[in-house]
């Protein structure tokens, strides 16, 4: 132990601690910007700084390691006038947008205005200081990432999380020196031309507003203020944990009840599970692999749930989707299924006849959500997704005391109920272990393996393995660097069965939607407490799951039954790739969105469509024929997509029709586009029925 002295008190600290750890253990506050307890410190924002004796300047408390006998004063009467100057600095920079802010209430540098009463610094030092234009760049083409480099304090956080540090990704990192000095991404593309995957760390880490989650709690509240629409809300097992950090209480605090509570007075006519679908989920990959297993074929099988993993996969590495698994994430299945099966069919006769829909709006800890919500094939059975944090918003927009509510609210149904197999969904390994207990379960190994699985658990290692009986050895992939680590050499292809990977390291609970936390422990606290509600729940195997037996039973016949498949299965393509381009406009087709539809196209592009209607020539041709020539979208059941013909042969182009033919299409590239993942343009379609 190491002994020091912080503003007259002495207290010990493990040898190696900082400064700011060791000021923090006596008790004393030394303001931070740039710092994060589970990333390296650079000591940039320069708030920290504290005074040693014996010292001739003073020294950075994040990165100074506490030494024998040191004595330290943290607010003298230079220390204060420093970050008062430094403050002014960093003000001089900063947008005086605080009212406007999406984190209003929840920024650090505000809360450090605050708290010193540094208002009157914003209009302190002269104009020509402010920022140069550059920084003034915002950036809102990630439909899961908005980027507002006004506000950035260049603390450095999110390209440290980006980087080598957590995530290795390399989409954001620093350009320039001294005060030009600002975070950029790969060839300062906007985020959606890049190879982000929509993890969201950046967001979770950033102490300002230059990065948050697309906002869409706005859109939210005023379709619940107006209450023209039936309105749905499904949420994550991950948010009822984390939303309680947003309220005062401890982490790991489970906040089931009050949740629901607080989402019904907020507007919402029904509140769902979304838990519900991750047994469901289960209930389909357990079958796929087993499937699988049988055949010999398309192994390992991946998991698929985690949208970020699947964005790497399609950006990266698309030789792996014949692996990935088919099912739709536990969100996207609930999404469809409360909209086109007998739930909303029960809603009335516009629902059930295909005039009208639910609005559904999921809560989920992760920014790749948003994402996930509008991929083809999937767009629209999720209208707006929100993270932890931004439900927190709407609760104080309302006015809810969170904390007064009673913790006995309860999910309606039929898509709430949910097993303990569902909850630890949100922890790394959860998924596997879930999956574990049904396939052993379908595969006839009736109570012959044990429920819980430690060799799967903990957000420490970066790779967790273990051998099933009966099934095989698998792996679970703790953060996308992990995966990338594994995938690296080729002994993957024949050592595993199956192989969980989850983007965010500990998992959802670990997501870029949850709450912001300077606890090192903080995944840990979240796991113990996800872990203890699956050990308490009276059905702890996705098979036990009454209202999935009652789906199956009156819907979807048996797991991955044609029916099953028509309504809980997916398609992947590479990015940028024909596949790719040709599912994205017949999702434009389907949804009857023309405009969107156009924008694939180069303006003189053609569609021979082989049907009375021939070739359509020009971009603008083309969106009025989908606008008003197509019979008008249906909606519920009587909503039908194309869909891919072959998951496994990820460059067909075969596509079966909502009327059930097939047909073939041929896709022609613009000279010159394709540059991005997003910037293909369609010079010629044609479509060959067979």
């Amino acid at each position: 132990m190491t002994r020091v002295t912080i503003n007259g008190r002495q207290v010990q600290v493990e040898e190696g601690a900082t400064l700011l750890e060791a000021a923090r253990g006596a008790g004393v506050h030394i303001p931070t910007l740039c710092h994060h307890p589970t990333l390296p410190a650079h000591a940039t924002c320069r708030m920290c700084l504290v005074e040693v004796a014996g010292a001739r300047h003073p020294q950075p408390a994040c990165r100074t390691t506490a030494q024998e006998g040191d004595v330290v004063d943290t607010d003298t009467d230079a220390l204060q006038a420093f970050r008062r100057a430094d403050a002014a600095w960093l003000l001089a920079r900063h947008p005086d947008d605080c009212l406007r802010c999406e984190i209003d209430g929840a920024c650090q540098l505000q809360t450090l205005v605050r708290e010193n009463q540094w208002q009157d610094l914003w209009p302190e030092l002269p104009g020509e200081n402010a920022a140069p234009a550059d920084d003034l760049f915002t950036d809102h083409t990630s439909p899961s990432i908005w980027r507002d480099l006004s506000k950035c304090i260049e603390c450095g956080l999110c390209a440290d999380v980006c980087g080598d540090a957590v995530q290795q990704q390399f989409i954001i990192g620093f350009a320039g020196r001294g005060g030009d000095r600002r975070p950029v991404t790969v060839f300062e593309e906007p985020l959606a031309e890049t190879r982000c995957i929509s993890c969201g760390q950046c967001t979770l880490i950033c102490p300002v507003g230059a990065l948050i989650e697309a906002p869409h709690w706005h859109d939210v509240l005023h379709t619940l203020d107006a209450r023209r629409r039936v309105s749905v809300a499904q949420v994550a097992p991950a948010t009822r944990i984390a939303i309680s950090e947003e309220f005062g209480f401890g982490p790991g605090t489970v906040s089931t009840g009050r949740m629901i509570n607080a989402l019904r007075q907020l507007g919402f006519d029904y509140v769902f599970d979304t838990n519900f679908a991750a047994d469901l989920t289960i209930m389909e990959e357990g079958s796929e692999l087993l499937a699988r297993l049988r055949a010999g074929a398309g192994l390992p099988l991946f998991t698929s749930c985690c949208p970020g993993w699947v964005n790497w996969v399609e950006l990266n590495r698309p030789d792996l989707l014949p692996h990935l698994s088919t099912t739709k994430s536990p969100q996207q299945m609930h999404g469809a299924i409360a909209k086109r099966s007998g739930f909303a069919r029960a809603l009335g006769p516009d629902f059930a006849e295909g005039r009208a829909e639910p609005y559904v709006v999921s809560v989920m800890p992760c920014t790749a959500k948003k994402d996930e919500a509008r991929r083809p094939g999937l767009s629209g059975d999720v209208d707006h997704v929100l993270t932890t944090r931004e439900l927190a918003r709407m609760i104080r927009a309302r006015g809810i005391a969170f904390g007064a509510l009673s913790e006995e609210g309860r999910f309606d149904s039929p898509l709430g109920e949910s097993t303990g197999a569902a909850q630890i969904f949100g922890a790394s390994g959860g998924v596997m272990e879930a999956m574990v207990r049904t396939a052993s379960h379908l595969a006839g190994m009736v109570g012959a393996l044990p429920l819980e699985w430690a060799a799967l658990r903990g957000v420490r290692d970066g790779t967790k393995t273990a051998i099933i009986p009966g099934i095989g050895a698998v792996a679970v992939c703790n953060g996308i660097a992990a995966a990338q680590r594994l995938l690296e050499g080729e002994g993957w292809r024949k050592e595993f069965v199956a192989i969980e990977v989850m983007a965010c390291v500990g998992g959802c609970l670990g997501g870029g939607g949850e709450s912001k936390s300077m606890d090192p422990q903080i995944l840990q606290k979240r796991a113990a407490a996800i872990y203890a509600v699956d050990a308490e729940a009276p059905r702890r195997r996705s098979y036990e799951n009454g209202e999935v037996q009652a789906l199956y039973a009156a819907e979807l016949g048996a797991p991955n039954s044609p029916a099953a498949h028509r309504l809980l299965h997916t398609h992947y393509a590479g990015r940028g790739s024909r596949r790719a381009l040709l599912m994205r406009f017949l999702d434009c087709v389907d949804r009857r969105d023309g405009a969107a539809a156009a924008e694939l196209f180069q303006p003189d592009g053609c569609w021979s469509t082989a049907s009375v209607a021939g070739d359509i020539e020009g971009a603008d041709a083309i969106a009025a024929f989908i606008n008003r020539a197509l019979p008008p979208r249906r909606y519920g059941a009587a909503y039908k997509r194309h869909q891919m013909a072959s998951a496994a042969l990820t460059e067909d182009l075969t596509v079966l029709t909502p009327d059930g033919s097939r047909c073939r299409f041929e896709l022609e590239l613009a000279p010159g586009t394709g540059k991005g993942p997003s910037s293909a343009r369609i010079a010629r379609l044609t479509r060959i029925v067979l």
